[in-house]
């Protein structure tokens, strides 16, 4: 068969079917599922503390090119915010998630957290935000590190938001082992004025931090990161691991301080880690959270209630989603995010600070929409069919 009588076009009428190209240029018509009426929860989890990372909604009309300053579009990104208090979930807000280091400047961070903490604060949510060395890219050496960290820990605290101490570039390539992680980071625990979040950060969301903890070898890596939490752990309410690894979860939250915390950021295998092993569990840190928060939140009701056999059945048909928007090249999931915010009408426009739009594959956000679809994620198939149809053509896909 010639690749022309291959290849069909994509649907130009009704939206009870998408057709949806494939990467060997072939299209398949996809027959979309009914919405679904999904539990609002506005009351946080009872059995975990769940935040979800969330992503910033550029200003379509602003010069969101890379290396130019973020233009954001603040109703939207405030308003996709009060959607995830709506199912439950605090924010964890100016995370990679939204960007930090992939366009998000830190002028522009320190309005999203300032505008997020308040809105936070007014409806009784809970935010931490993220505390970094970014806005200080020339910090080389440990004392410039040190005070970028205390530069930033010191606003963030100022906005009434839980501080996490996020994983710094500066301080991986500056640091030649554990004692030198100690001497920047005793200081900026220091300076807390409550428990903060540990962020770790694998290599697969950010090549730049390669080695963090001192060493290349994982193994050895979390002895040095346990070691700082055992001793601090006064002022660490837990830890962000994001490693994609099970197994090492596991392992790393069974020998956590008692009262510290493992946050998930395994994107991959959530649901498992979330439930739990009948000793110990994860609660959750998850940018997934903010692609999949309605099924997310009735997952974790149903934990609330003991239902473990609900709570599976509702997180089953994410997983396959958030897998797809964290494939490889991970660090571009945001743009995956993004493109469901904009199919599920909670963005005007499909766009990113730095232009991040344009990182993954039509063929790659198509599959992403019939995910979403399965999972009964898309609550107004019509308007996202349309969109979808319109993205394609955008893009070039026609016979």
């Amino acid at each position: 068969m010639s690749t022309a009588t291959a290849r069909r076009a994509p649907s130009t009428t009704g939206s009870d079917t998408v057709a949806l190209p494939g990467a060997d240029g072939r299209w398949r018509e996809v027959a979309l599922h009914a919405p679904r009426q999904w539990q609002e929860h506005p009351e946080p989890y009872a059995s975990r503390v769940a935040f979800a990372a969330a992503h910033v909604v550029a200003d379509p009309y602003g010069d969101n090119t890379p290396g130019a300053p973020a233009r954001v579009d603040w109703d939207s990104t405030l308003a996709f915010r009060r959607g995830l208090f709506r199912y439950g979930f605090g924010v964890a807000e100016a995370m990679d998630t939204a960007q930090r280091n992939m366009g998000l400047d830190w002028a522009a961070v320190q309005e999203l957290v300032t505008r997020s903490a308040a809105q936070a604060a007014e409806l009784g949510a809970r935010i931490a935000s993220g505390a970094g060395t970014d806005h200080a890219p020339d910090a080389t050496t440990l004392g410039a590190v040190r005070d970028a960290y205390l530069e930033q820990v010191d606003f963030v605290q100022g906005t009434g938001s839980q501080v996490i101490v996020m994983a710094s570039r500066q301080l991986a390539a500056a640091a030649e082992g554990e004692t030198d992680y100690r001497s920047v980071l005793d200081p900026v625990l220091d300076r807390a004025q409550e428990p903060v979040i540990l962020h770790w950060l694998g290599e697969m969301f950010d090549p730049a931090l390669s080695g963090y903890w001192g060493s290349s070898e994982v193994p050895a890596a979390t002895e040095a990161f346990l070691r700082l939490v055992h001793d601090r752990a006064d002022v660490v309410d837990g830890v962000k691991v994001s490693l994609l690894s099970a197994e090492h979860e596991v392992g790393l939250r069974a020998a956590l301080p008692e009262g510290v915390r493992l946050y998930t950021g395994d994107d991959f295998n959530y649901p498992e880690l979330i439930r739990g092993d009948g000793t110990h569990h994860s609660d959750a840190l998850l940018g997934a959270f903010a692609a999949i928060a309605p099924a997310a939140s009735a997952a974790l009701a149903a934990l609330d209630e003991g239902d473990v056999e609900t709570y599976d059945q509702e997180m089953a048909p994410t997983l396959a989603l958030s897998r797809h928007i964290f494939e490889r090249p991970t660090f571009h999931y945001k743009t995956g995010i993004a493109f469901l915010s904009w199919l599920t009408g909670q963005q005007p426009g499909f766009v990113m600070v730095g232009g991040l739009q344009s990182a993954r594959s039509a063929v790659h956000l198509a599959r992403l929409f019939e995910l979403a679809d399965e999972a009964r994620l898309l609550p107004d198939p019509d308007l996202a069919a349309r969109r979808m149809r319109t993205w394609l053509v955008g893009a070039g896909l026609t016979p």
